[in-house]
């Protein structure tokens, strides 16, 4: 009986420690691949998600801000009157990057729009309204308090920024010859001011049923 048992088990064998060795380092090997893998797919994504942050922030510093309100001059007074020409004054929101705020060049038959085919300017001024959109207007920009003599607009400086001139003789033109109907009593309209980088500065205003010669626009 005992030799049939012997026998019987002579045939088979057993996993020798050495194989079993073997089959625990290539798991571990498996799993450290594995492990890299995941690491390095999360770092990649930490650093995809840091760049858009830096990337927000960097959007966020460079946008501009109003800094008192929005004065109008008029062509024409009274009921029927209309404007020719809007000034405002932009500080950068949080002291962020300088803004180039190189004025546009007038356009020679002072139609109240840049030339661009000659201007430098990065900045864009746009005028909306229920009746058209007009892109591209010609401004001028005016250093105030402790800005110095450069066209950048740096932390703690403000500039006032003139839409059009008052009079012919200047040069450039003015919101009459650049709109057509005319900013006239009772409407409403918005400017839009666009730079390189950072959020599009938009401000809204209504005329009055009466034109005064300069009015501060609520």
């Amino acid at each position: 009986m005992l030799r049939k048992v012997v026998s019987l088990y002579r045939g088979e064998r057993g996993i020798t420690g050495l194989e079993t060795a073997i089959i625990l380092i290539a798991f571990v090997v498996v799993a450290a691949v594995f492990a890299y893998t995941v690491l390095s797919a999360g770092l990649f994504s930490t650093q995809k998600s840091q760049e858009a942050i830096y990337s927000g922030l960097e959007e966020a510093q460079s946008t501009l801000e109003i800094k008192g309100g929005v004065i109008a001059k008029a062509e024409n007074t009274g009921a029927s009157g209309y404007l020719s020409q809007l000034t405002f004054t932009v500080s950068n929101a949080l002291g962020g990057e300088p803004i180039n705020f190189t004025a546009p060049v007038a356009a020679s038959d002072n139609t109240g729009v840049a030339d661009t085919s000659s201007s430098n300017n990065v900045v864009v001024i746009s005028y909306i309204d229920q009746d058209q959109r007009v892109e591209d207007l010609y401004w001028t920009v005016t250093k105030l308090g402790n800005a110095d003599t450069d066209d950048l607009l740096e932390s703690n400086e403000k500039f006032q920024i003139t839409i059009g001139n008052d009079t012919a003789n200047q040069g450039g033109g003015n919101l009459v010859d650049a709109l057509n109907p005319d900013l006239t009593v009772s409407k409403s309209f918005t400017i839009e001011v666009k730079t390189p980088v950072g959020a599009v500065l938009t401000f809204e205003r209504t005329t009055p049923a009466y034109i005064d010669s300069v009015m501060h626009l609520n």
